[in-house]
Parts: C-alpha cells; sequence; structure tokens
C-alpha cells in the first residue's frame, strides 16, 4: 500500500528520510495537526529534547487513535526555531519512527505560535481503508 519512491536523479536524503513516498488508491488518510512540546495538559517542557520528544509522542499518540502506528506515517513537516537543534531533531525523530523512512520537510523558523515553543511537527498517515 504504501511504496518508497527513490531516484538517482535527485539527490540523496541527507538523513533517515525517503524522497518520496506513493499511497496506493484506497487507502484512508490521515492528517495530524501541529503538534508541539507540551505534555498533555498542555505545560509546555522546559528543554529542547523534552520539547522535541514531547512533539512526536503527540503526534504518534494521534495517529495511534486512529489506529495506525508510526510505519503509517508518510510525510512529516517539522519546525524548528533554533538550526542548532538539527541533530536533536533527527536523534529523537529516528527514535520515535523506529528506523521506519517516512519523506520529510524539516524548517528552521523564526518562531512560533508561542515564544517558549521550539518544535512542532506535523505529520500524514496512511492505512488500508
Amino acid at each position: 500500500m504504501l511504496r518508497r519512491i527513490e531516484t538517482e536523479d535527485a539527490p540523496k536524503p541527507f538523513s533517515n528520510y525517503a524522497q518520496a513516498i506513493a499511497v496506493d488508491g484506497g487507502s484512508r488518510l490521515l492528517f495530524v495537526a501541529g503538534q508541539i512540546g507540551a505534555d498533555k495538559g498542555g505545560k509546555i517542557a522546559d528543554t529542547p529534547e523534552e520539547q522535541h520528544r514531547l512533539a512526536w509522542e503527540n503526534a504518534l499518540a494521534i495517529v495511534r487513535a486512529a489506529g495506525m502506528d508510526h510505519t503509517n506515517i508518510v510525510d512529516a513537516h517539522v519546525y524548528i526555531t533554533d538550526r542548532n537543534q538539527i541533530g536533536l531533531h533527527r536523534q529523537i525523530r529516528d527514535e520515535m519512527l523506529q528506523g521506519h523512512r517516512a519523506a520529510a520537510t524539516l524548517l528552521v523558523v523564526a518562531g512560533l505560535a508561542d515564544p517558549k515553543l521550539q518544535v512542532e511537527v506535523s505529520v500524514i498517515a496512511a492505512a488500508p481503508a
């Protein structure tokens, strides 16, 4: 149902993500809104590592609530406010996705909705209908 697309006619990924993922027709899609590094009560975590981990945990909790898991993620968009956290982002993403490679976009942005926020993660997942 999900097929990784890779071509030598475009640059190879710079880290552990796929160039593209094809989703066959008849699949159901899940679009997860941007998740931040906050706990269930809305408290924003104090450290960058905690924020990155919570943002991914929150996104994955929503994926699981839809009856899917990390292997159903076909695309991830991650926004960080500090380019020095690129390595941290990659480490935690790889941990959370357990070797699964989705298509991905990473953007370093000037800020997020709350100045305390350092990361936001949104994903698209697909599963058989």
